[in-house]
């Protein structure tokens, strides 16, 4: 029997890292999820900004970094005005 996972609450920002990723077009998954992770170590406040978490990560994407860095940082504001992306 497989282990039940526990979903982080909406409100945690492990959800609001990992879910301001993904509308980024990555070549693959694991892209996604070190992105989510930088992205998480930002809101911690270990990087300065969106820009740098996104160079960090280095994740293999379908788009520029300048578009990642803007998709994500829209998704972070609609994620602090309490919207749902």
């Amino acid at each position: 029997m497989a282990p039940v996972v526990k979903e982080w609450p909406q409100t945690s920002m492990e959800r609001i890292a990992y879910d301001a990723v993904r509308s980024v077009p990555v070549l693959e998954d694991n892209d996604r999820n070190r992105l989510g992770y930088h992205i998480f170590l930002f809101l911690k406040g270990e990087f300065p900004d969106v820009a740098e978490a996104v160079h960090i990560a280095q994740p293999r994407m379908h788009c520029s970094k300048e578009e990642a860095v803007r998709l994500i940082s829209t998704a972070l504001a609609e994620a602090r005005n309490g919207e749902v992306s």
